[in-house]
């Protein structure tokens, strides 16, 4: 099989669904018996009374903020690494700082799928541009490249004349790293009279990677994709090609939450990514990313099968500081449950009169509304954000859809 990584990518949506969610459930119970952390976790928890991915909804998120403060406690993972299977052969320190641990299974990040649907094959020899100090993304390129079975110039970051002339030389036909290094090097490359030009197919990510950089690789005949990875859980999804999105890996399950809760949002609104990769060595559960996306309807042209998501959409954190009280979209939750004729809600923060001043707009169907539901919001307003705040009901379908809940139209400059 050569256009597909595996038989994986074209299951059948009730075979994926089925095997999702025995290997999803398994990790759960791997990681309540085998983890310090998760055995404190979901010490409520009994695995064998879960039955499906609907279940999970139940147990609590995992935020990166969580892992710093575990990991200070308890260093060096903060007792969510299950090393039972396969032995430990890198730290790596990413800023906050928090440790991420490899282990000696092969592909350990999953990147290997990412890189095959960008065109690397056997034999290929790929120019990594990703940073090989500290924080896991060269290796995380290298551990897929290896998987397949490419061989890599092991780039890294900096000495950019000394990697334009040893790429010139060995000619590799793949490269990966940040698109705008890619950018750089053809640049350069033309500047010194350099043919780099035996690189064909690129695999990206790190940064936005924007129209531009898209038209200006394929002018200079590069097919170039991108994949969506975190040094806490590897591989999220990847680009096929297809220009349709970013199709979900075939290891992780994947649930889009309204930002500052655990709740599932519809297919099709945006909300903040929350993976579970099925790695038994460091089981992160309902690991919430903070980035924003979406779920796309229907499948990927290319014919892989498995859900796909728009892509990063920005960050979910938007927490704002409002007359030196704190507000968080946990507290705009908050409110929105307390009167179930609300669909969704924006709050909006601004300058009146040189004052802070906040409006929460609500969706709710003005047939519906009973009498005295906008002096009740701002009880609710005033109870749980502690801060004085104005209503505005607007129509269902009103507020836009990309993830906002909290909406700060100040400027401080």
């Amino acid at each position: 099989m050569t256009e597909y990584y595996d038989a994986r990518e074209t299951r059948s949506p009730d075979q994926r669904g089925t095997e999702l969610t025995r290997d999803v459930l398994a990790l759960v119970a791997h990681a309540r018996s085998h983890a310090p952390a998760y055995a404190e976790i979901l010490a409520e928890v009994n695995p064998a009374e879960l039955r499906s991915l609907d279940d999970l909804v139940g147990l609590p998120l995992t935020r990166k903020s969580e892992l710093m403060e575990r990991q200070r406690a308890d260093p060096p993972f903060g007792g969510l690494a299950a090393l039972t299977e396969a032995p430990l052969e890198q730290v790596f320190v990413s800023p906050g700082p928090i440790f991420e641990p490899q282990t000696a299974r092969p592909d350990y990040w999953r990147l290997a799928r990412a890189l095959h649907a960008a065109g690397i094959r056997k034999g290929s020899l790929v120019h990594n541009g990703f940073s090989y100090h500290l924080t896991p993304a060269g290796s995380m390129l290298a551990s897929g490249c290896l998987a397949i079975g490419a061989a890599l110039i092991p780039g890294g970051v900096g000495n950019t004349e000394q990697q334009l002339e040893a790429v010139a030389l060995l000619k590799p036909d793949g490269y990966c790293g940040t698109p705008s290094f890619l950018r750089i090097l053809l640049e350069r490359a033309a500047d010194a009279g350099l043919d780099i030009s035996s690189i064909d197919k690129a695999l990206v990510s790190g940064e936005a990677y924007l129209p531009a950089h898209r038209e200006q690789f394929l002018s200079r005949g590069i097919r170039g994709v991108q994949c969506y990875a975190t040094a806490d859980v590897g591989l999220i999804a990847y680009e096929t090609g297809a220009d349709s999105g970013m199709v979900i890996d075939e290891d992780v399950y994947l649930e889009i939450v309204r930002p500052g809760t655990g709740d599932p949002v519809p297919d099709g609104e945006v909300g903040e990514v929350v993976v579970t990769a099925c790695n038994p060595d460091y089981p992160l559960i309902r690991f919430a990313t903070g980035d924003l996306s979406a779920i796309l309807p229907g499948t990927s042209p290319c014919g892989r099968t498995n859900r796909r998501i728009r892509g990063w959409m920005g960050r979910a954190d938007q927490t704002a500081k409002v007359r030196g009280m704190f507000i968080h979209p946990s507290q705009v939750d908050r409110v929105l449950k307390r009167h179930p004729e609300l669909r969704r809600a924006r709050l909006v923060v601004s300058h009146v009169d040189a004052a802070d001043s906040m409006t929460l707009h609500c969706e709710c169907d003005a047939g519906t509304a009973p009498e005295g539901l906008v002096e009740a919001i701002a009880t609710s307003i005033r109870d749980l954000c502690k801060v004085r705040g104005e209503v505005a009901l607007v129509a269902p379908g009103d507020l836009p859809n990309d993830g906002v809940v909290i909406e700060d139209q100040r400027k401080f400059d």
